[in-house]
């Protein structure tokens, strides 16, 4: 029977065990790769966007170093929901205070989203691992490194992961499509990736999801599955307002927004993408995107999505009329 009525999560049942499976980060795995075989490792820290691979590394480190027994000498925590002092002294001490089983002298423990522990619980960390190296090794990960204090990023070897090339995206999801049964095109797989931004973990869910409804992957079938703004519906808005149409923009807006239940700064990133392919002055395009920043900073701040959105509409109109000469092609 195929996979697609299996209820085992794809992002799990595919994940890569192996160095030879991850796709990606050719040069971080080479290096990671060349420590783990030294049956030794530092404090290691994996900063980078999500679903590019930084957990996957931290399990397949574990695994390559304790085989069978890396459950017993493997911690996880994720700061995100444990991101007090107390978990750093408690949970954190408790395991790394005792000895590892098996050949390796140390444990891991494994820090996800270590970028959001406090202050506080990060100079707790920084004194952990002073303490309790000789017995065990941190493997952290964040998004941003930037949030990381220094001495903890002085006391851990820094690997910067990057988003992930469509190529390598493309190589995963070719397997499990091919294990699962299923057809994708390149246009499926091309509307999958644009809809993750090169969250391999977010294209695995929306296959399955896709999935789900028919084995035949097409790009009508993804856009179904995902809540996204279409690029040729964003600009018939953009049109509107750039030659002073209030009114048409405005109602074309809300009919997205509300028909195809987008979220508003949905629909900001999808007129930041679609901004630098109309046929206006680059100069206008700069301007235009400093506004855009602007309601997005306001739209996160909490205020309200309509309101800001029109503001950003009128603000299209004023640029519409101040352009004259300025939108190419004669329009």
């Amino acid at each position: 029977m195929s996979g697609i009525y299996n209820s085992e999560v794809w992002t799990e049942k595919y994940r890569p065990h192996v160095f030879g499976d991850m796709v990606g980060q050719e040069e971080i795995l080479k290096r990671v790769k060349a420590m783990v075989s030294s049956n030794n490792i530092p404090h290691l820290l994996f900063a980078g966007p999500a679903g590019v691979g930084k957990s996957t590394l931290a399990l397949i480190v574990v695994k390559t170093l304790f085989g069978a027994s890396w459950r017993e000498n493997y911690l996880e925590l994720n700061a995100s929901d444990e991101r007090g002092i107390d978990v750093v002294r408690q949970k954190v001490k408790d395991f790394a205070r005792t000895k590892a089983l098996g050949d390796v002298p140390f444990k891991v423990i494994f820090l996800d989203e270590a970028d959001a522990l406090t202050r506080e619980a990060q100079q707790a960390l920084r004194r952990t691992m002073e303490n309790y190296t000789s017995t065990c090794r941190f493997i952290m990960s964040c998004n941003y490194s930037s949030k990381i204090l220094d001495p903890i990023q002085s006391r851990a070897v820094v690997f910067r992961f990057q988003m992930l090339d469509k190529k390598d995206v493309k190589r995963r999801i070719d397997l499990i499509a091919e294990r699962e049964g299923l057809m994708i095109n390149d246009a499926a797989f091309s509307a999958l990736y644009e809809s993750s931004e090169g969250d391999c973990r977010r294209v695995i869910n929306l296959l399955q999801a896709t999935a789900s409804i028919s084995p035949n992957i097409t790009v009508d079938l993804v856009n179904t599955i995902v809540s996204k703004a279409k690029p040729s519906d964003i600009k018939v808005v953009l049109d509107y307002a750039l030659s002073g149409d209030f009114l048409n923009a405005k109602e074309k807006l809300l009919d997205i927004m509300l028909k195809e239940s987008i979220s508003g700064q949905d629909v900001i990133k999808a007129i930041q993408r679609e901004i630098w392919n109309l046929a206006i002055d680059d100069e206008l395009k700069v301007s235009l995107t400093e506004k855009i920043g602007e309601i997005e900073f306001r739209l996160v701040e909490g205020a309200d999505e309509f309101i800001q959105l029109e503001a950003l509409l009128a603000g299209f109109i004023r640029a519409g009329k101040g352009c004259v000469g300025g939108v190419k092609g004669g329009k």
